[in-house]
């Protein structure tokens, strides 16, 4: 019964609430209020704060989180060998990944890897922005840049250099730019992560990083519509080259300003510091980080 009370805890800090949780798992929400119940009188600590409109972790709730993950992963994965055999894997995996790298490059690697193993299930989400891996129970994420979160674990899939490129129509129509600074008179298209708008583009100049402010009328916050408008000529993008690197070797886009290189980028799988991950996950980030890290980027 406790490893069933902490598994309902676990869905309730995810979904954000014990009625959404509680419909989730088909329990009423009296049943899910006495298993919390029953789950802080065992630990003799309060796990969550709760108002009208919210839940938060106490510092008590906070430890828990993480120590049920192990736990529950640990029990799964012993469950598995008992029941099924050391060669058999279950259960689902969550995965966070950029829209067009999760499009183009990971979807064949996940497809591949259910086939080979029929019990288990993927739940995708591409977005652009950071998710709470923790708080909505993603077992791992791909991500650009450096770690943010220093409680975080990471594993390099290499470097990810950013290329400005423009589809061919668009330069034959709007001319080509020669420098950096004639961005300003280009129309480009701009990617919002969150509340941040990507208006400001690094580029080596004269020896030095400077930052070009550049505009545009098309603003969006999904990287794989930037791709899309780019090809079709719709304005200038700022890449990385893993997202477009078909689209330059077949000549739909062309790299512009390659003798300022715009900089790169670190890629890397992310996932919460958990002890113990359970088998698949770690069978699938091997997999992922030998396909992505092998991945041929060419250099200006």
């Amino acid at each position: 019964m406790l490893l069933d009370n902490l598994s309902l805890f676990l869905r309730i800090v995810e979904k954000g609430g014990l009625s959404v949780a509680g419909r989730e798992a088909g329990l009423s929400a009296a049943t899910v209020s006495e298993r919390l119940a029953s789950l802080e009188a065992y630990y003799g600590a309060t796990l969550l704060t709760r108002t009208t409109r919210a839940i938060s972790l106490t510092e008590e709730g906070k430890a828990l989180v993480d120590g049920a993950r192990r736990l529950l992963a640990e029990a799964e994965e012993l469950e598995s060998r008992v029941r099924h055999g050391v060669d058999v894997i279950s259960g689902p995996i969550r995965i966070s990944a950029p829209e067009d790298i999760g499009r183009r490059l990971l979807l064949p690697i996940i497809d591949t890897f259910l086939d080979e193993h029929p019990a288990v299930t993927i739940d995708l989400n591409l977005t652009d922005g950071n998710l709470d891996l923790v708080g909505q129970g993603i077992d791992f994420a791909i991500r650009h840049g450096l770690l943010a979160d220093s409680s975080m674990r990471a594993r390099s899939l290499g470097e990810n250099r950013r290329i400005v490129c423009a589809a061919p129509s668009y330069l034959q129509e709007n001319g080509t730019p020669e420098h950096p600074d004639d961005l300003a008179q280009h129309d480009c298209i701009i990617m919002r992560f969150g509340q941040n708008l990507d208006r400001e583009w690094p580029f080596v100049i004269d020896g030095a990083m400077r930052k070009v402010a550049v505009r545009g009328r098309r603003v969006v916050n999904d990287g794989g519509v930037v791709r899309d408008w780019c090809r079709q000529g719709r304005g200038i993008a700022l890449k990385s080259i893993r997202d477009v690197d078909a689209d330059l070797a077949s000549g739909t886009l062309v790299e512009l300003l390659a003798d300022f290189a715009a900089g790169s980028t670190a890629l890397q799988i992310v996932y919460p510091p958990s002890a113990v991950q359970p088998r698949r996950v770690r069978m699938l980030i091997d997999r992922i980080a030998k396909a992505l890290s092998t991945v041929h980027i060419a250099k200006p």
